[in-house]
């Protein structure tokens, strides 16, 4: 009996106590917990969440806030002057790139404008041959600037019928010096894809204006002689009378760049009369000049391209002295007084008199007109990418 008194002892006395935790244990759903190594981790994890002390609701509570991520109110108070001062900062210097860009733009459609014609003029006399990649208007910025333009006439309008000069704009089909026809059409700043290519164009393309023209020659005629001179070349030109780069070759023109010359037109009425009465003139474009074109004998205008293919250059004949020719695209004209003659000026093309000192000068009134197949809408976007400077 003894005996097994003594081992019953050695049983109870192997069995480890239970672990009661106290106040707030039982309620936090923590309950009883046994053995050496429960209340091991158990109190590895008080002693994580704030050291020694009873684990209860307060506890779970702070645990579950500690898991939320942490959101700051928004907008946050501009307390700081430093914050402020760097917020000015890049404002001015945000305003400042803008009105740089700005300038940019003006400077770069100025260069374009002359590149349509401001310093040509009726035949384009200041250009010493193909225009090439460095001349003014040309290149990625002339791009670039079109682009522009011609997303702010669609953001006003529309991009209804726009599909060509898009193109032409993002330089998709030969902007700026596109090689044409076997390299002898170059325009040098808008190349307008799809239209009908050749030297000449047929007069009954435009025979409204061509018709119109031709019944005002006895008048532009009368205005021709009351402004001309000898052009002898001795005395500077009088007024109105501009001598272009080529050496005899001389032009008064009452449209300019798509500007009018007021003082010209009133000098020149009946050719003004005239100019107001066409359809297709390019009064309102950079691309767009009128005037009298005077060639004096034994002068010659070397090959050279004009600045788009969107035109056709209207040469009336006024006086048509023996000796003289015009070569576009290798093909070979000759004008005759009274009669008009329509030419793409984007191809190359050449202008000489050869005739002799007593024959006198060849005179022609030329008249940028839109090419026939340039749609309306796609006219009216032009007129807005290429409006004069004002």
């Amino acid at each position: 009996r003894k005996e097994r008194k003594r081992r019953k002892g050695e049983q109870e006395g192997s069995e480890e106590p239970a672990v009661e935790w106290p106040a707030g244990g039982e309620g936090a759903g923590v309950g009883m917990w046994k053995g050496r190594n429960q209340e091991a981790v158990i109190e590895g994890t008080r002693e994580e969440l704030g050291g020694p002390g009873s684990w209860g609701l307060e506890d779970a509570g702070l645990l579950a806030r500690a898991s939320l991520p942490v959101v700051f109110p928004w907008p946050l108070p501009l307390g700081s002057s430093a914050l402020t001062v760097l917020l000015g900062a890049l404002t001015s210097l945000f305003l400042w790139y803008c009105y740089r860009l700005g300038s940019q733009d003006m400077q770069a459609l100025g260069a374009g404008s002359q590149a349509g014609g401001v310093n040509g003029g009726p035949e384009v006399c200041s250009q010493t041959g193909p225009r090439g990649s460095g001349d003014p208007g040309e290149g990625p910025r002339a791009e670039g600037l079109v682009s522009r333009r011609l997303r702010a006439y669609a953001r006003r309008y529309s991009w209804a019928g726009m599909g060509r000069v898009r193109r032409a704009a993002h330089g998709g089909s030969g902007l700026a010096g596109g090689t044409g026809l076997l390299g002898i059409q170059r325009p040098g700043l808008l190349f307008l894809p799809d239209l009908p290519s050749s030297p000449f164009v047929p007069r009954d393309a435009q025979r409204h204006d061509v018709e119109l023209l031709q019944s005002s020659f006895p008048a532009i005629l009368r205005d021709f002689g009351a402004v001309s001179w000898d052009f002898s070349g001795t005395t500077p030109p009088p007024r109105g009378w501009s001598q272009s780069l080529a050496p005899g070759c001389y032009q008064l023109l009452l449209y300019q760049a798509g500007r009018c010359q007021p003082s010209n037109c009133r000098r020149c009425p009946g050719a003004y009369r005239a100019l107001r009465g066409l359809r297709s003139f390019m009064s309102a474009n950079t691309f767009g000049n009128a005037g009298f074109s005077v060639l004096l004998p034994g002068a010659r205008l070397e090959g050279r391209c004009g600045p788009t293919n969107a035109r056709v250059r209207c040469h009336l004949g006024l006086k048509i002295p023996p000796g003289c020719e015009l070569v576009v695209g290798g093909e070979p004209q000759c004008w005759a007084e009274g009669h008009c003659l329509l030419v793409d000026d984007s191809f190359l093309h050449t202008v000489a008199h050869n005739g002799s000192p007593e024959d006198g000068p060849r005179v022609v009134f030329i008249v940028d007109l839109w090419h026939p197949n340039v749609a309306g809408a796609e006219r009216q976007a032009l007129d807005f990418v290429f409006a004069p400077d004002p």
